[in-house]
């Protein structure tokens, strides 16, 4: 799709990753509205604030009320509690999976007919390597976001005729809040940032922003023994 003189909305839009996607469709020409669960933390000159909870259906609605422009819908907004599925709290797994699948399912619902109705456009989900492999350290993590997968290409199915073309980004760590105490080799966001948009420009469906994103899912077909080599 055509960047500029598009019209769309970035979850967690008020730092990190998502403050970089809004920052980087405003340079191309979009109109932004750029989601937070406080509106009042959005600091980015040019942006429309919208108070947006995606875990809360009022919010989720709301939002879409406002923002009934919208043709590219990036669902960015996520967690990471690092919740050990064996041992972890059971409540933070369910945030988890409420953030990153029917947080985000919740928002496909609401936009994917606004979409459909300004005559088609994009719906992007925010991704990670980790919807492809996981570790114990983000287990709950990596859980929901292979759940957020599974729903990304049952949606890519099902709106394609309604001309919504759904698109996901996998990327490993990013230099942000949320890999604060991560010591592994992070991407900068905002190179991400620009691989994401021109992924969308592009229309592609898959974006593989990075080198380790890329050599997991060259080794997704070689099964178990390929993704997990430390098992005996």
């Amino acid at each position: 799709m055509k960047i500029s003189g598009s019209t769309a909305l970035v979850t967690g839009a008020n730092r990190g990753f998502g403050r970089h996607l809004a920052a980087e469709l405003l340079a191309r020409g979009a109109t932004v509205y750029a989601g937070a669960r406080n509106p009042d933390s959005v600091d980015l000159p040019g942006v429309t604030p919208v108070r947006l909870d995606i875990t809360d259906p009022a919010s989720v609605a709301a939002a879409a009320k406002l923002a009934g422009d919208v043709n590219l819908l990036i669902n960015n907004a996520g967690i990471d509690t690092r919740t050990d599925l064996l041992d972890g709290d059971l409540e933070l797994v369910r945030r988890e999976l409420e953030t990153h699948y029917i947080g985000t399912l919740s928002m496909a619902r609401a936009f994917a007919p606004i979409i459909a109705g300004n005559g088609g456009g994009t719906m992007l989900n925010v991704l990670s390597v980790l919807s492809w492999v996981n570790f114990p350290k983000h287990a709950a993590y990596g859980a929901a976001k292979s759940a957020e997968w599974a729903m990304t290409n049952a949606l890519r199915l099902q709106l394609a005729e309604r001309g919504v073309r759904v698109a996901a980004l996998h990327v490993g760590y990013m230099d942000t809040d949320m890999a604060a105490t991560v010591t592994d080799p992070k991407s900068d966001p905002a190179a991400i940032a620009t691989i994401t948009v021109d992924g969308v420009e592009a229309d592609a469906y898959e974006i593989v922003a990075d080198d380790i994103s890329r050599r997991v899912q060259a080794g997704l077909s070689g099964g178990v023994a390929a993704l997990y080599p430390q098992l005996p």
